[in-house]
């Protein structure tokens, strides 16, 4: 059976250094499957159907440029998206298949993020239990959790780890009535300055998930909290950032976010969660959406200590052995 019987989205695109066309490649299961050639024009120029038997996969490719715009590093573009479709929770994917700086590979089908689990359909459920995962680490707030309890498959249901993250700042924004006189402003400024205290001031809960990432070999992970955008896109980039992915690459991950989850729908619950009555829409959105000000305040924060080893040293507690150890584990040559 295929790792992704529900997968109706993964997605990945290659380029070599110095190499074109770009292309995307998506494949997931069902009845009918669509394939698309394209080379770097802007439009699909062949596109077939045919119908498949239940559970095959199907493929198609496009120009880089229809998809999100993304763009090259430096070191040559390796852009994987892999998105397991949940109904219950929409921005779940994996983060692996990026390139190193040392030519080497992050791996596919052992690093996850996500948002809650709590609203996860008998149909996610197994899905979700076709990956194996061996631990969740859950960034949500004591009070987040107990009111929106994981779901989790039945048999043998993963360890979950509670790393509460509750950026100082939350409370005096909401209480100050900032949001009613600054707007969306003065939300954006919120958001950038939470992601400014995740880098100096969380760094035992995000020495604690490094932890266990390197607790057994072979640990299939989930990093995640609400919606999956913020707490768990530090995660996601200083993970990333350890292995040796480019900072290029790892925003480029953090903002497939916007892709997914959408803020649209997220409002009124965001609003009966903070006790937002009365607060504009407009007001509202930055803390649903993800912008480059966001990470690129914490990396900010990072370079204060000169380089990012450093960092992962005196604030995490990762030293030069756990770093080797979560690159053995996590990468693989390029193939």
């Amino acid at each position: 059976m295929s790792p992704w019987p529900r997968c109706t989205a993964i997605c990945w695109a290659r380029t070599p250094l110095g190499r074109k066309p770009w292309s995307v490649s998506w494949r997931w299961s069902g009845l009918s499957c669509w394939r698309s050639c394209a080379s770097m024009a802007p439009r699909v120029r062949d596109i077939r159907r045919r119908r498949r038997p239940p559970g095959l996969m199907r493929r198609g490719s496009m120009p880089m440029s229809a998809v999100s715009g993304l763009t090259p590093s430096a070191a040559g573009l390796t852009w994987e998206e892999r998105r397991l479709v949940l109904q219950g929770t929409p921005n779940f994917r994996d983060f692996g298949g990026y390139a190193t700086g040392d030519g080497r590979r992050v791996r596919r089908g052992l690093l996850f993020r996500s948002g809650q689990l709590a609203h996860l359909t008998e149909d996610d459920l197994a899905a979700l239990g076709h990956l194996r995962l061996d631990v969740v680490c859950d960034f949500r707030r004591e009070d987040e959790q107990r009111l929106a309890p994981n779901r989790l498959p039945a048999g043998s249901p993963p360890r979950t780890v509670s790393l509460p993250i509750t950026p100082g700042s939350n409370d005096a924004v909401f209480a100050s009535g900032a949001l009613d006189l600054g707007g969306r402003e003065a939300m954006f400024d919120f958001m950038v300055a939470i992601n400014r205290d995740f880098a100096e001031n969380q760094g035992a809960a995000f020495g604690a998930m490094f932890r266990e990432l390197l607790e057994q070999p072979e640990s299939r992970s989930l990093v995640h909290c609400a919606a999956g955008k913020d707490r768990t896109g530090f995660a996601a980039a200083i993970i990333l950032l350890a292995l040796g992915v480019s900072r290029e690459d790892v925003m480029q991950d953090y903002l497939l976010t916007g892709r997914y989850f959408l803020p649209a729908e997220e409002i009124d619950r965001l609003r009966r969660k903070y006790g937002l009555e009365g607060v504009a829409d407009e007001a509202i959105l930055p803390m649903l959406e993800v912008h480059p000000e966001y990470l690129s305040r914490a990396f900010q924060s990072i370079d204060d200590y000169g380089d990012f080893d450093s960092y992962l040293s005196e604030v995490m507690g990762l030293g030069g052995a756990e770093r080797e150890a979560l690159r053995r584990r996590y990468l693989e040559a390029p193939g």
